[in-house]
């Protein structure tokens, strides 16, 4: 793929719940990062809690972003996260502008997870089965970020869980409004502050695509069903018009939450291709002058 993605400022690429930056040399966002740099961007994949609050996440991303613009001279960077990963891209934007040229959310619930939710309608504060779920989820962050080489990340399973719901980010939306859509379904301001919003994400396609190496695919089709508000749209882990922020590039590919970054290493489950996505979009950003 010849494609220039040369941006004038570094790209930060920032993952979701459960990630990592690297675990053993294999990549979160697979084969994103080295497609970005072979295209002429300098791209940095940071590591931040796997399992912690969008501000907790956030306070960590923006000392990610400090070290780069000091290494790199570069005045701002382009965030570009995946599920979580964009709340926190947009806490460090809504507090530091100055630093971020610009927001790209990919695959995220920026209005709220219908799962999250409906996990928190099953589960009853303080009972035995959400103890043990909330000590599972952290055993899992603490084990992900052992073995990614960053064990000092907090994790906090309570705080994670709180902010991925509907009620956790109507919270957020109040205090970060900024690039969130008026309207649901709608698209928010390009522009805010100087810093430039983007998202897209995709929606779960039926079995008939379905790859023999593709486990996470199966997964999406049956959490797809537990969706109320977007039952026929939503990448299995996110509903289509809960993902939109700023301008929507698109919210309707066909590809699976885990797709979007090119997940399970590179065998998608239909005809769409996640590192090309990437690369496009890095040359829209080269075109804004970012």
């Amino acid at each position: 793929m010849n494609m220039d993605a040369s941006t004038q400022y570094p790209i930060v690429l920032v993952h979701g719940l459960f990630g990592f930056d690297k675990i053993a040399g294999y990549p979160y966002f697979f084969e994103i990062k080295e497609a970005l740099e072979q295209a002429g961007a300098k791209v940095y994949a940071v590591n931040i809690p796997a399992v912690n609050g969008n501000e907790e996440r956030g306070e960590k991303l923006l000392e990610h972003v400090n070290r780069i613009l000091q290494e790199t001279g570069a005045a701002r960077v382009n965030l570009i996260g995946h599920s979580q990963g964009p709340l926190a891209a947009r806490y460090v934007a809504a507090l530091h502008p100055e630093k971020v040229a610009s927001v790209t959310s990919v695959s995220c619930p920026n209005h709220g997870s219908e799962i999250a939710d409906q996990l928190q309608k099953a589960l009853t504060p303080g009972a035995l089965p959400e103890v043990l779920v909330l000590a599972v989820l952290k055993a899992v962050g603490t084990f992900i970020s052992l073995i990614s080489g960053h064990p000092q990340n907090p994790q906090d399973a309570r705080a994670a869980f709180k902010s991925l719901t509907s009620e956790g980010l109507a919270a957020f939306n109040l205090k970060y409004p900024q690039g969130v859509p008026e309207r649901w379904g709608g698209e928010g301001n390009e522009i805010e502050n100087g810093v430039h919003y983007y998202s897209w994400s995709g929606i779960v396609q039926n079995l008939q695509s379905l790859q023999p190496l593709d486990p996470s695919h199966l997964n999406c089709i049956v959490l797809s069903n537990l969706f109320y508000k977007e039952k026929t749209a939503n990448d299995g882990l996110v509903g289509q018009y809960s993902s939109h922020l700023g301008k929507v590039i698109r919210s309707d590919y066909p590809m699976d939450h885990f797709d979007a970054v090119n997940q399970m290493a590179g065998r998608t489950s239909w005809n769409v291709n996640p590192v090309k996505l990437y690369l496009d979009h890095a040359a829209l950003l080269k075109s804004k002058g970012l």
